[in-house]
């Protein structure tokens, strides 16, 4: 299936303020009206500007909720709780918590199960939502690693592999509990998976 992702065209600069509206009015859309009925249209006239401002922006839908979608992803931080471990769990609680919002949750498993047809669509993504919310692991390590509670890494590469890895783990973790199984990332797992996360398999429970 061919993306209809399109180059970027000439015309006015972009408005900040039109595109927050825009995006704001996509998640507003997603609650109300869910994946299947929302419409540009419909967007376009929560956002009170003309549908072709949004065609200007963005190719289609799957694109558009990508960015509202990534937009709330933006929001996490990693609070400085004091250790490597606290620090993990206070982003897996806010991480736990956006994907239970509705305008996330069918948001974020529509456009991934469209990007399965769509490999531009599926590096959008990975650009929007993964590539950017790795700056959450890479502050952690740093932390942890100026705590004494990680050791250094020199090689950039092999530094590079553990973020990508560590990434993975955590977030794959929290999506498969919350989303596919729909059981709560609440307190007790999340101190359970960190511990496993931190010590290995080989951790008493």
């Amino acid at each position: 299936m061919q993306s209809r992702t399109p180059a970027s065209r000439p015309g006015r600069p972009r408005s900040a303020t039109a595109d927050a509206a825009i995006l704001a009015a996509t998640r507003e859309a997603l609650v109300e009206l869910g994946w299947s009925k929302l419409t540009l249209q419909d967007v376009a006239m929560r956002a009170g500007v003309a549908k072709t401002t949004l065609y200007r922006r963005w190719a289609g839908k799957n694109e558009l909720v990508v960015d509202a979608v990534a937009e709330l992803f933006d929001e996490l931080r990693l609070p400085d709780a004091g250790s490597l471990a606290a620090d993990i769990e206070g982003v897996v609680l806010q991480f736990a918590a956006l994907l239970d919002r509705p305008e996330c949750r069918s948001g974020l498993m529509a456009v991934v199960a469209e990007s399965t047809r769509d490999e531009p669509l599926r590096e959008r993504i990975r650009a929007s939502v993964v590539e950017r919310q790795k700056r959450l692991v890479v502050e952690g390590r740093s932390r942890a690693q100026a705590r004494g509670e990680l050791p250094p890494e020199s090689d950039p590469e092999e530094s590079a592999r553990t973020i990508d890895l560590t990434f993975d783990m955590v977030a794959g973790a929290v999506v498969h509990r919350t989303l596919v199984s729909g059981k709560p990332a609440d307190g007790p797992w999340i101190r359970s998976f960190i511990r496993v996360l931190l010590l290995g398999l080989s951790a008493p429970a």
